[in-house]
């Protein structure tokens, strides 16, 4: 039994270093949008990105880019970020007890909902939600896409493009 077993190793070690030989490895230059080698960092430029520089009410909003994706922040954040458990400037305007009187979009259900848990926390936001920056991004004016997309999105809710109702539909087609 043990030398059929060593036989089959040797078999799998010889198959592996055949397929090895076959299949060239591909360099990581050739992968990428750079086309350069990936560790390869002394010519990298950053682009000069233009954000919303328009405070908070007054940018235009974009729409989201799937059904329940997370909005993109349409305002300015100079002076909110970086976000702590103890400092998130973002509550103070979009906690859904303010965000009617300072028109600003109100954090959905989800934000304040036990995912994991299954428990209402009663208007408390989730303890895994402080961080808003871990999914929502400024928005970007006159960005050029690198890479074409015909993606074009299926909002079930006629408010989808605004508004999420994650919780709502969270375990469609789930048994």
């Amino acid at each position: 039994m043990k030398m059929k077993i060593m036989a089959l190793g040797a078999l799998c070690a010889a198959f592996l270093a055949a397929c090895a030989l076959n299949n060239p490895s591909i360099s990581d230059s050739q992968i990428g949008l750079r086309n350069v080698d990936l560790l390869d960092d002394k010519d990298v430029v950053l682009k000069d990105i233009n954000y919303t520089k328009e405070p908070a009410g007054m940018a235009k909003r974009f729409d989201r880019s799937f059904e329940n994706a997370p909005p993109f922040i349409p305002h300015d954040t100079e002076g909110l970020v970086p976000i702590t458990k103890d400092s998130n400037m973002c509550v103070t305007c979009h906690m859904p007890e303010f965000a009617k009187d300072s028109g600003a979009t109100p954090i959905p259900a989800s934000h304040l909902y036990d995912i994991r848990n299954k428990k209402d926390l009663a208007g408390k936001l989730d303890d895994e939600r402080y961080n808003c920056t871990t999914c929502h991004v400024e928005q970007q004016n006159g960005v050029t896409q690198l890479v074409g997309n015909k993606f074009k999105p299926d909002f079930r809710d006629k408010n989808g493009s605004h508004k999420s109702n994650l919780l709502d539909v969270l375990n469609d087609g789930v048994k």
